[in-house]
């Protein structure tokens, strides 16, 4: 038994050795090249990351800290009390923000975002449409989407007003 197993990984590690020496890396010995990126954009993005990004891929943000821009939309009760993903409705509120990606002001739902009930209230007068900057950490990845722990949040433009009044 013991000599079938190492045959069995000798000839592994044979066979890997044979892939990788056939391959097009070694035989044309193809190097990466670096990408440039203007140097405005990077200055943009440096630090924050695009929602949609997020969105599109939560597993690569799983366990990591994000910033970003984002529209508010409202505070709702969206992803709470969620076994898999839990953030009970007894501590915590969720908060929407608005698709970046669209002239339509629709909701990011895929995005379950938390606030601490205490942080929260400190931002009641969040209106939709305000623009905000949030740093948080991508907690969990259930149901494909990126479930994020909100550490801060704040304006960084108020929506204009309509009639006075500012919705």
């Amino acid at each position: 038994m013991l000599n079938i197993k190492y045959i069995r990984s000798i000839v592994l590690t044979a066979f890997c050795a044979f892939v990788l020496t056939t391959s097009n890396v070694y035989v044309e010995q193809v190097v990466a090249q670096p990408v440039t990126v203007p140097v405005k954009q990077a200055v943009v993005e440096k630090g924050t990351t695009s929602p949609l990004d997020v969105v599109k891929n939560p597993t690569a943000y799983l366990n990591k800290t994000i910033r970003m821009n984002a529209t508010f939309d409202k505070f709702a009760t969206l992803g709470l009390d969620y076994k898999t993903a839990m953030r009970s409705s007894e501590e915590y509120i969720s908060f929407l923000i608005l698709r970046d990606d669209t002239e339509h002001a629709i909701p990011l739902s895929e995005m379950k975002l938390f606030l601490k009930r205490e942080v929260a209230e400190k931002h009641i007068d969040l209106k939709t449409n305000d623009k905000v900057f949030i740093t948080g950490k991508v907690f969990s990845d259930a149901l494909g989407d990126p479930w994020v722990d909100v550490v801060d949040i704040y304006i960084t433009e108020k929506a204009p007003e309509k009639d006075g009044v500012n919705k």
